[in-house]
């Protein structure tokens, strides 16, 4: 199957990241949201992040309006109307999710894929509520995502192998590493990174460290980029809560029980870099 046209779906930290590496990989690119005004910003941080990669010679002169040339923005999804693959970046919520794929299933020609971007819901489950599950697949990216390499590619129970290749040929045309994941909740990325991000909340939680001392370990003992708290508030600590409470219904299992620190920040509307106030002050 030919791709021409991709349609995302949401325009937060993950939608607009999508949205850019689709639209330099040359596709042309519309990417969706509830109003215009979210788009706006959307739009101007990625035209901010390439012409920054252009002044770093990562792109070539002018490349960087060549690529915003192929991205649109809209608020109306009858847009996806002629669109060749759909790719759902909208929060991690089952309920949203389900009542997306039925809107796009209605709007899209048959030929469309519908993936998602979830980090734990099956895709089964979000497969079983259109006409097309053989046409449904995730496509897992990881944050930020012009920067990370990797996509978790995972086949619902019944994805057709040509929406598998088409999806995975798409992926490293985005410049992407695949690994492929069976569908249970959570994958493969989701399930590694989750426990070890609430062991460290449960760590400063129970006074074991500073937050500051748990970072640092992290990033020189383990050589990760970014430590705990760091990467929870640039990712969004509603999200965390979201992945670790649909993590925890579907195993049971402790390690996915959401610690009590987290859900209090979040009632608290202290959801990191997106607010201004996480494990961190952004507000500076």
């Amino acid at each position: 199957m030919q791709v021409k046209k991709i349609f995302v779906i949401g325009s937060g930290q993950m939608g607009a990241g999508i949205a850019q590496v689709s639209a330099q990989a040359g596709y042309d690119t519309i990417m969706y949201d509830i109003s215009d005004a979210i788009l706006e910003k959307a739009a101007g941080k990625i035209r901010k992040s390439l012409e920054k990669k252009e002044k770093k010679g990562k792109l070539a002169e002018g490349e960087s309006k060549e690529i915003m040339n192929r991205l649109s923005a809209t608020s109306d999804t009858k847009r996806a109307s002629d669109c060749d693959v759909v790719i759902e970046a909208a929060p991690e919520d089952e309920a949203l999710k389900k009542k997306i794929f039925i809107q796009m299933d209605e709007i899209c020609p048959e030929h469309t894929i519908l993936a998602t971007n979830t980090s734990a819901i099956p895709i089964t489950k979000l497969g079983n509520v259109t006409k097309r599950p053989e046409k449904v697949i995730g496509m897992h990216f990881m944050n930020p995502v012009p920067i990370m390499r990797v996509v978790e590619v995972i086949r619902a129970y019944l994805t057709a192998d040509e929406t598998y290749q088409t999806t995975i040929e798409l992926a490293k045309r985005f410049g992407k590493e695949v690994v492929t994941a069976q569908d249970f909740p959570g994958f493969m990325s989701t399930r590694l990174i989750m426990p070890f991000m609430n062991e460290a909340l449960f760590q400063l939680y129970e006074g074991r460290g500073t937050k500051e001392d748990i970072d640092k370990c992290a990033k020189l003992a383990l050589n990760h980029p970014m430590g705990p708290f760091e990467w929870m508030d640039f990712v969004g600590l509603d999200s965390m809560l979201n992945i670790l409470r649909n993590l925890y219904e579907a195993y049971g299992d402790q390690r996915y029980f959401p610690c009590p620190l987290l859900v209090q920040m979040v009632q608290a509307g202290h959801l990191g870099r997106k607010t201004g106030l996480g494990f961190y002050d952004y507000t500076g």
